[in-house]
């Protein structure tokens, strides 16, 4: 649970902020008093405005994931940031790597950093599953679907990362080979799959 002050709010804001773990979401609903309340404390470095209609506690100390997740709802954090999360690649991004629909328009504020992939729902939908991280639900695709986009992106990443990520799953004793055929034929790629794992093997 993350730690943080709201002793300056009025009691209904603090509320909101403390039930959403430190953020808080606006709407064209919110009373005069709530948007100068608000505002104010903006001006008192109490709460910093992330993006339009989404602000957090200024002092709120927490995994920047979550808050990737809050300005991209249904984003799924995937490839490199997926990799370093399931310890299949040492390289830790700078950047996270999102995925969204690719029918998608968004405006992103410059921080936290966040490089986005437009996917179609063939790739996009397949292999999402949810994360607790300090108590918040965060998207990210399973295992499989994450050696699979090593395999898709291979050109882009580099055969030394497909081959870190690759041996470091297969050294995993939580593996699903049975998944990872299914999700490389659904995606396919289940021969290049099969032939680059034989070589590994």
């Amino acid at each position: 649970m993350p730690k943080f002050k709201t002793e300056k709010m009025n009691t209904s804001l603090k509320e909101e902020f403390i039930a959403n773990q430190g953020y808080l979401r606006t709407n064209g609903n919110r009373t005069r008093t709530e948007w100068r309340e608000l505002r104010k404390l903006q001006e008192n470095n109490t709460i910093v405005k992330i993006k339009k209609g989404l602000y957090r506690l200024n002092d709120l100390d927490c995994d920047q994931k979550i808050e990737v997740a809050k300005i991209i709802p249904n984003g799924i954090f995937c490839l490199f940031t997926a990799w370093h999360h399931y310890n299949l690649s040492v390289y830790n991004p700078f950047e996270f790597y999102v995925s969204i629909p690719k029918n998608q328009k968004l405006i992103l504020p410059p921080y936290p950093p966040v490089k986005l992939f437009y996917w179609i729902d063939k790739y996009y939908l397949l292999g999402i599953t949810e994360i607790y991280i300090e108590n918040q639900i965060v998207k990210i695709y399973d295992l499989e679907k994450s050696i699979c986009d090593a395999l898709r992106f291979r050109n882009k990443v580099g055969i030394d990362t497909v081959s870190e990520v690759l041996k470091n799953y297969l050294k995993r004793n939580d593996k699903n080979l049975n998944k990872l055929w299914q999700y490389s034929r659904l995606l396919r790629i289940e021969k290049l799959m099969k032939e680059t794992i034989t070589i590994m093997l």
